[in-house]
């Protein structure tokens, strides 16, 4: 691709080019995941870990017909505030950049944008995925075939318990990405520590996902991996308490004939009402864990 489309802050731009560690973020969770202020505060708390862990943060978003690597605080806070802002997966790309929208990126526009860059690791909360139902709707998440092609290992707590947890990973093994369980054996599904499902192998430290890491890409294996990174005990949520919360909310979508990418804000909205605020808190709390894991994993890929 044309690298005359990506501008980079000049921390980021500093830190690549000395072979820094650096950590992608996507911005799709601050335009669409969190309310403001909330969202601000954590994208700005998110990068500060980052920092004090050793890593440089590179929030990934599109502005002005350029994919920009990095954001400074009025950017920030334009994809914090704006209600204009559109979700940007794969196929949206030549769209925003060439009719100059601003536009926030998912898991696989991030992964993208970072593969583009020379950046390996990518904190998010969670990944999107096969939606419950999907072998009727065909509701499939691009976060799964971007991790089967594009080399950025993605940190996040699982996949968003709204989705068909046991599909999502039938299309994971099917298509060749690793799941990893970071000091885990079991998949964890976002707000919980659980889901019933297992990961493909366990790893306890941030040299052994990187050495992981460095071994498939040195022997030319295409494609992303999963640090599967359960929610810290004291913030989870309990397993069987929120999915009765969600699927009273997947009712509520299909009465309301809510389709497509509206399913996942209206879901999230709504499970924060019915949990009284829970779990945006439980949301904040893991994707700080997350960050931290990741800057711990890209400092480990550059030793």
């Amino acid at each position: 691709m044309n690298n005359n489309y990506l501008t980079f802050t000049d921390e980021v731009k500093e830190a690549l080019a000395s072979n820094k560690p650096v950590v992608a973020l996507e911005t799709t969770i601050i335009s669409h995941g969190m309310p403001y202020p909330q969202n601000i505060e954590m994208a700005k708390k998110v990068e500060q870990i980052i920092r004090d862990n050793g890593a440089v943060p590179a929030t990934i978003g599109i502005m002005d017909g350029k994919i920009k690597i990095g954001l400074n605080e009025r950017e920030l806070e334009a994809f914090a505030t704006n209600p204009n802002v559109e979700k940007v997966s794969r196929r949206d790309f030549p769209y925003i950049l060439s009719s100059g929208k601003i536009g926030a990126t998912t898991v696989a526009a991030t992964m993208i944008g970072a593969a583009l860059a020379g950046i390996e690791v990518f904190a998010t909360g969670g990944i999107g995925g096969v939606h419950r139902e999907g072998e009727v709707t065909m509701d499939v998440s691009a976060d799964l075939t971007e991790l089967a092609q594009t080399n950025v290992a993605v940190v996040c707590a699982g996949a968003k318990s709204i989705l068909d947890i046991g599909r999502t990973l039938e299309f994971l093994e099917t298509h060749g990405v690793p799941v990893v369980g970071y000091k885990t054996s079991e998949f964890p599904s976002f707000y919980a520590r659980e889901s019933g499902f297992g990961v493909d192998f366990r790893l306890d430290e941030p040299s052994e996902v990187a050495g992981m890491l460095r071994t498939k890409w040195e022997l030319g294996l295409k494609g992303g991996a999963i640090i599967a990174n359960p929610v810290p005990a004291e913030s989870a949520m309990d397993h069987m308490e929120i999915e009765g919360v969600i699927q009273q909310a997947l009712t509520e979508a299909k009465d309301q004939n809510i389709t497509g990418k509206k399913v996942t804000p209206f879901l999230l909205a709504r499970i924060k009402q019915l949990t009284e605020g829970r779990s945006l808190e439980t949301n904040i709390a893991l994707v700080y864990n997350n960050a931290q894991v990741a800057a711990q994993i890209a400092v480990s890929l550059k030793k």
